[in-house]
């Protein structure tokens, strides 16, 4: 059935508080979907968040390009004192972060409340 197809890959977009934005991904975050979540983020920043939560608690894969996505968000908050926090529950994707070493430039939570906590305390 083509209904996997249509629900492999998601991006939601909820606003918090007006100064932290969650984007919650579901499915594969690759290549292919990158573009979707860079615009989200981009949108968000746009509107004047602060700073920023990914969920990816119920992403499937992530691979380069996505992390690259998520870099350039830390790369436009960074200046306004601005963070991105990940909510990373599954081993396998926190194992992603930690091989990169990008568990040094994002915090990793396992839920979205200590994540939110996390990048709001920087706005």
């Amino acid at each position: 059935m083509s209904e996997t197809e249509s629900t492999d890959f998601g991006v939601e977009t909820i606003d918090s508080d007006g100064q932290v934005v969650i984007i919650a991904v579901h499915g594969q975050a690759d290549l292919h979907t990158a573009p979707e979540l860079r615009s989200a983020i981009g949108a968000a920043l746009d509107g004047g968040a602060k700073g920023l939560v990914v969920d990816l608690s119920e992403a499937t894969f992530v691979d380069s390009t996505t992390l690259g996505v998520l870099l350039g968000a830390v790369k436009r908050l960074r200046p306004s004192g601005g963070k991105v926090s990940i909510v990373c529950a599954d081993p396998h994707v926190r194992r992603i972060f930690e091989i990169t070493l990008l568990d040094r430039v994002f915090s990793l939570h396992g839920d979205r409340d200590s994540a939110r906590e996390s990048a709001g305390g920087g706005a």
